[in-house]
């Protein structure tokens, strides 16, 4: 009963990774499309990296969490952690890309920045271009 449980919850998390990719690619070239009326293509483009560069970052973390529940709860074998241990991994690596991409910079050498300030600065972006 609980392993069954926690397969669909994995199942669940898998489902909810695929819709944050697709609405927020929706989401990004909307935001994409308003930066390219206000302030043309470069900041069209810069909007679409920084927006869906983000929504990958979001639904990597939720495609892991399925495969952490789906590793712990419902088939803990070595196999199976190994390949989480593989997948934690890749996904490290392809979070820390997108976050240098994103910022421009890699951790060690931007100010201290968290999700609100990005998402400040973004706005103060778009307020500018509407000037």
């Amino acid at each position: 009963m609980f392993t069954e449980l926690m397969d669909h919850t994995a199942q669940g998390f898998d489902v909810l990774g695929a819709a944050v990719l697709v609405v927020g690619l929706v989401w990004s070239v909307v935001l994409a499309a308003g930066a390219w009326r206000r302030g043309g293509g470069r900041r069209a483009y810069q909007a679409l990296r920084e927006s869906f560069g983000g929504v990958l970052l979001l639904s990597l973390e939720v495609l892991v969490a399925a495969d952490l529940i789906r590793t712990v709860a419902v088939a803990p074998t070595i196999t199976n952690v190994a390949v989480l241990g593989l997948i934690v991994l890749i996904r490290t690596f392809l979070s820390f890309s997108l976050q240098i991409e994103i910022d421009g910079a890699p951790p060690w050498r931007r100010a201290l920045t968290s999700g609100a300030s990005v998402v400040a600065r973004a706005a103060r972006s778009s307020r500018e271009g509407e000037r």
